[in-house]
């Protein structure tokens, strides 16, 4: 089919919102793709980066640099990385699907679910409020002393509130990785067994894992700190639940574009889903869904940019809770930052215009410029 045959026919459906971002070639995909992350990988000093861009249903994949400067060896769309904070998505989408399963209710206080919080701060605050960091003020990471699965449940028990539960946003891993802790409990087995044997087959993910298996360390990237010392993420509490998943491009961006296409999916998966994507309360021009963080789009850079600043993460922000929980609207970006100290990934992706990115580097390298460069290749796609 001729370019202007594309055209043509867009011009017919011009009201579906993606017929600007079918027109596109491979080629000029490629040469967006490049103009935004090549320079990040001088500026920054990145070994790899693998990106994957999805356009009306099809992937496409641009693979930069090493996964690892000892051995040479080139970074692929299966190489695995870690993606940190985004496996929140990941864990949220579980403890969505024990929601749909009968298994447990966003609703249900913590201690209803798990009998050993009675008598705690956690008899007064719910599941979702865990889900969405409203808990009353849970730090961003556990206190060294309490960071290892056996002093987990001693922190929560004596833990106690800042806040009220419910009236402020303070971004933690012990907060949703507590609710996906409860998630894995109400389906009666460990977190690991719960993501790898249910959710993620369900999600047609063949290469993402919490523990990589032995048979698949070849194609595990080497990740480096900001010192360029080689480094991996290490064990502590709640650790698969926050921040421990290592996934491929390849999956990630399939995991994207389930999100944005769920209807080949199993029932339970696709309520999941949705119940990913609702809007609990807003901060700012920000809409927190369980996991996905959400806006109105089109999105300027500088109030994307915002949703994703340190301030956003390290402070306590008031919210405005949205009752019912709000459906996903027709014309949003959903999106998730996350770091390792050796990784720094980034997914963003618009259901209706049937586009999304994801990038994953083995450096942690400034979110501000994972958020540039996928704003940049996402307003390529549509202009």
């Amino acid at each position: 089919m001729s370019r202007l045959t594309i055209l043509a026919a867009c011009l017919a459906l011009s009201s579906t919102g993606v017929c600007l971002a079918q027109a596109r070639t491979d080629q000029q995909i490629e040469a967006s793709v490049d103009a935004a992350i090549r320079p990040i990988m001088q500026s920054q000093g990145v070994p790899g980066i693998a990106v994957a861009v999805t356009v009306d249903g099809k992937a496409h994949y641009f693979n930069y640099g090493v996964a690892s400067k000892e051995s040479g060896e080139k970074v692929t769309k299966n190489t695995l990385f870690e993606i940190g904070s985004l496996s929140k998505t990941f864990t949220a989408t579980l403890l969505a699907y024990a929601q749909a399963t009968g298994k447990l209710s966003l609703n249900d206080k913590a201690s209803q679910v798990l009998p050993a919080l009675k008598g705690s701060a956690l008899d007064n605050i719910s599941v979702v409020q865990l889900a969405t960091y409203t808990a009353g003020g849970l730090p961003l990471q556990f206190p060294q002393a309490a960071d290892s699965a056996g002093k987990m449940l001693g922190y929560f028990q004596q833990w106690k509130p800042l806040y009220a539960p419910g009236t402020r946003r303070q971004y933690s891993n012990p907060s949703i990785g507590l609710s996906g802790y409860l998630a894995a409990h109400s389906l009666g087995v460990p977190f690991e067994q719960a993501m790898e044997k249910t959710l993620l087959p369900k999600l047609g993910l063949k290469h993402t894992f919490i523990h990589v298996p032995q048979d698949q360390m070849e194609l595990y990237a080497q990740g480096y700190d900001k010192a360029d010392k080689p480094v991996r993420v290490s064990p502590g509490a709640l650790d698969a639940e926050a921040y421990g998943v290592k996934t491929s491009a390849a999956d990630l961006l399939t995991f994207v574009q389930a999100n944005m296409q769920p209807a080949a999916l199993d029932a339970p998966v696709q309520h999941a889903i949705a119940a990913t994507h609702a809007g609990y309360y807003t901060v700012g021009d920000m809409t927190q869904g369980l996991g996905w963080e959400r806006y109105a789009y089109p999105i300027t850079l500088d109030k994307l940019l915002a949703g994703n600043s340190t301030p956003m993460a390290m402070e306590a922000h008031p919210v405005q809770w949205l009752n019912p929980p709000q459906a996903e609207p027709k014309d949003v970006l959903l999106n998730k930052t996350g770091s390792t100290g050796g990784f720094g990934a980034y997914a963003a992706y618009v259901p209706s215009r049937e586009i999304g990115v994801v990038i994953m580097a083995n450096k942690n390298y400034p979110i501000p410029e994972r958020v540039k460069a996928a704003h940049q290749i996402l307003q390529s796609l549509t202009e």
